[in-house]
Formats: structure tokens, C-alpha cells, sequence
């Protein structure tokens, strides 16, 4: 009785484990046919991995170690790093008072008059002061990133970097009686003949300049070139205390004052992927580490201390993504996303990420009644990108990283296609 009782639960196991793998390849191959040969993803680079992170399993992948061009999920490099090195709040100055004069110097913080953010109270401290000295001894930086288009200078996502940015280093244009006015106020606009829409910058300085015939009346904002100079006349201007340039070197001894959370720059940079606050905490954490302003020391620091056991070393040069020097696999993409899983609870994780029909650079993409997709966005020219998390219907979830590189039409095409497979791994995986 016992041996035929023992006969049949093996046999019963033996029944569902088959039916198991049997679902498990029908799951695979329907997978497959979106993705693998003779698919749309067949016909420019596309690298793609699925994991599990429960089982710590691969479940799919396509071209996981060949080299993409990663666009804004660089972004995921820059907020691990941050996580790691920085504190719960920002640094804004570090600073040597000496009697009513005090010498400052800058930490990378992006926070001063950025509409974004919070704003520190900086004048509340710079009160009991008579002069302020301003060094940038600690500078160590150029106001682009490597490989960065030098065309893109006078779009408001390539901001200059610098210590202590104002305004994000941007000069915003309102409409006045159809005339455009500069903030902040030291900056005017010239009439132009060229033919552009809005106002636009010179190349090498800060003349700004506008066509009447062709204006558009539309606000805008627009990179100004930073300085020291421009920076004095800035700060003297907003702080009413004067600002005088100074090569002081920090010296180990000196004093902090501290800025605004931290989780509100890492918010506003995934959510919106915003390029200028990626650049700044990369600074910020050099600051932290090298009491210096070197993005490039900065990232081998974070490549050599907490991403050395990567699958694939990435190329990776710049805090934005806006550089296409930037290069990484689809499964070192997948480990560092599994690395910031372990860091947070679910929902703390998922609303600093963008989510699919609700919020940041997915409000509008990868809709329905029960979000599925949290995950970081990167698109340039014939580049478009996702890495993330995807939660199915089994309430599991996996990590991925879905990479487009080099393909001949519009994103809007490429996005359609991926929503077809996210939604298959939603449906049945």
C-alpha cells in the first residue's frame, strides 16, 4: 500500500515537473519570437537581459556583454556612487571665516536658486560677514564633459558645470511686450538678423541675441558661460555683500555648512533626468572623497571601491550620460540595478524612479490601470534605452535592461516595439 501510495506522488511529480519546464519553454520561445532572430530587434543593435531577483537567475537575454551606448541610464552610475559617498544631506561651502571676512569655497551643490530644489539658507549664514572670498583653488574640473557635443551649448540640458552654480547656470528668458528680458538682470539681449525662434547665446561669450521677425515668445532658458568673474557679480548681486576672487587653498582645517537633502537631488535627476544635477554630484562626491572638484577622480574612485566586481568594466566618463564615450554591457547594466535594489525597500526604490503612465520621463509611455515598469530612461540620436524593473502580474520582480543602439528611425518606433515584449514578460513570466 505504502509502495503504490510512494509510486504515484512520484509519478504526480513527475507530471508537474514536466508540465513545469514545459511552460517555462512555451514563456521562452514567446519571448523569443519578439526579440530574437527575424524580430524588429533584429535589425539594429539591441541588447536585452532579463533577471530574476529572487532566484538571482538570468531568464533571458540577447547581446548582454556586447558594449551600448547607455544615453541617461548613465544616471544609475552616478546615483549608486552618490549613495555610497554622500550623506543624508548635502555640503554646500566649506568655508574659513576670519573676523566680519570669511572665504568660501565651492563643493559642487546645485541647489542655490535652481527652481527644481530647495534652496539652502545661504544668506541667513553669509549675514554676519562683511566681504566674502571666493576661491576656486579646489577647482580641478572643465565646465564640459568629455565628449560632450560642442553644439549643444546653448540647449538648456547642457549646462556648465561649475563649483557653486547659480540658477543652474542658466539665463531664463520671459516675454515682455513680445520682447524677451534676461534673469538674472546682468545679461541683455541684442536684436539678431539670424533666423531663430527664441533667444540664443554666442558661442564664446555671454552675448545673447534674438530676431524680432521671427520670435517665437516662448520662455526659455539658456546656458551662460561660467567664470569666477561671472560668479562674483552673481553672488555680490543676490548675497548685497561684496564678493572678491581669492587663490586661497582649502586648508585641511576648516568648516562645513550643510545644504538640502540629498534624496531631493536624486529625485529630480531620475525622475526628470536632469543632466546638470547628474554632473554636480559627481562633483560633490569628489569634494567628499579628494576635497576636490574632478569628476574623472570621482569615477574610478566609485569604479575601483564599490563596482569592481562588475561582469564588464563600462566606459563610463561622464555623471549625465550626455557624453557618447559612455560605454556599458546590458549585464553590467543588470548587476549595478541589482546593487541598488538591495540599498532601498521597494516603494522608496520605485518613486525615485520614473514609473510607466504616472510620473518623470514615463508619464506618458508604458501605461496601465497597475504600473508595471519603474525604470530610468535614456535617449540621444538613434539611441534609446531602459533599464530597470519590471513587476509581473505573479507579483514578481525582475530587473533589465533593454538597450537600442544605431537604429535608422524614430524613437517613438523603437519605445512600441519594447512596450509589446515588457508587456509579454508582465503577462507571463
Amino acid at each position: 500500500m505504502k509502495l503504490k501510495f510512494l509510486s504515484a506522488i512520484l509519478i504526480w511529480l513527475f507530471i508537474f515537473q514536466n508540465a513545469q519546464a514545459q511552460d517555462v519553454k512555451a514563456t521562452f520561445l514567446g519571448l523569443d519570437k519578439l526579440m530574437g532572430e527575424n524580430s524588429f530587434f533584429d535589425n539594429h543593435l539591441t541588447g536585452f537581459m532579463l533577471y530574476d531577483l529572487d532566484s538571482q537567475m538570468v531568464r533571458y537575454e540577447k547581446n548582454s556583454h556586447l558594449y551600448f551606448i547607455p544615453a541617461s541610464t548613465t544616471k544609475l552610475f552616478t546615483f549608486f556612487g552618490a549613495m555610497m559617498v554622500l550623506t543624508d544631506s548635502t555640503t554646500f561651502l566649506r568655508f574659513v571665516p576670519n573676523g566680519k571676512n570669511v572665504t568660501i569655497w565651492g563643493t559642487g551643490d546645485p541647489s542655490w536658486k535652481y527652481p527644481a530644489l530647495p534652496n539652502p539658507n545661504i544668506k541667513a549664514f553669509l549675514a554676519t560677514y562683511d566681504t566674502i572670498n571666493y576661491s576656486e583653488s579646489n577647482w580641478k574640473n572643465d565646465p564640459f564633459g568629455f565628449g560632450w557635443q560642442w553644439d549643444d551649448y546653448y540647449y538648456s540640458y547642457a549646462a556648465e558645470k561649475s563649483p557653486i552654480p547659480l540658477y543652474g547656470n542658466l539665463a531664463s528668458s520671459k516675454n515682455v511686450n513680445n520682447k524677451p528680458i534676461l534673469s538674472p538682470n546682468i545679461f541683455t539681449v541684442e536684436y539678431s538678423d539670424k533666423s531663430v525662434k527664441n533667444v540664443q547665446r554666442n558661442w564664446r561669450n555671454n552675448q545673447f541675441y534674438y530676431n524680432p521677425r521671427t520670435y517665437n515668445g516662448r520662455d526659455s532658458k539658456v546656458p551662460f558661460m561660467t567664470s569666477p568673474e561671472i560668479f562674483a557679480t552673481l553672488a555680490t548681486k543676490d548675497w548685497g555683500t561684496p564678493v572678491k576672487l581669492s587663490d586661497s587653498k582649502l586648508p585641511p582645517e576648516h568648516f562645513l555648512l550643510k545644504g538640502i537633502p540629498t534624496k531631493a537631488l536624486y529625485k529630480e535627476m531620475l525622475l526628470e533626468s536632469d543632466n546638470f544635477i547628474a554632473e554636480q554630484l559627481l562633483l560633490q562626491i569628489s569634494d567628499q572623497v579628494f576635497l576636490e572638484l574632478d569628476s574623472e577622480k570621482a569615477i574610478e574612485y566609485i569604479k575601483k571601491t564599490y563596482l569592481y566586481d562588475l561582469p564588464d568594466d563600462p566606459q563610463w566618463v561622464d555623471g549625465s550620460g550626455l557624453s557618447r564615450h559612455n560605454l556599458v554591457t546590458p549585464r553590467t547594466m543588470v548587476a549595478l540595478i541589482e546593487k541598488i535594489y538591495r540599498l532601498f525597500p521597494d516603494n522608496e526604490l520605485f518613486s525615485l524612479l520614473p514609473m510607466g503612465g504616472r510620473t518623470g520621463t514615463l508619464k506618458y509611455n508604458y501605461s496601465a490601470s497597475t504600473p508595471y515598469i519603474m525604470a530610468k530612461t535614456g535617449t540621444i540620436s538613434n539611441n534609446h534605452c531602459l533599464v530597470g524593473y519590471i513587476k509581473t502580474k505573479k507579483n514578481k520582480i525582475y530587473a533589465f535592461a533593454f538597450m537600442n543602439n544605431n537604429y535608422p528611425y524614430k524613437a517613438t518606433v523603437v519605445r512600441t516595439e519594447m512596450e509589446k515584449v515588457l508587456l509579454y514578460i508582465r503577462d507571463n513570466f
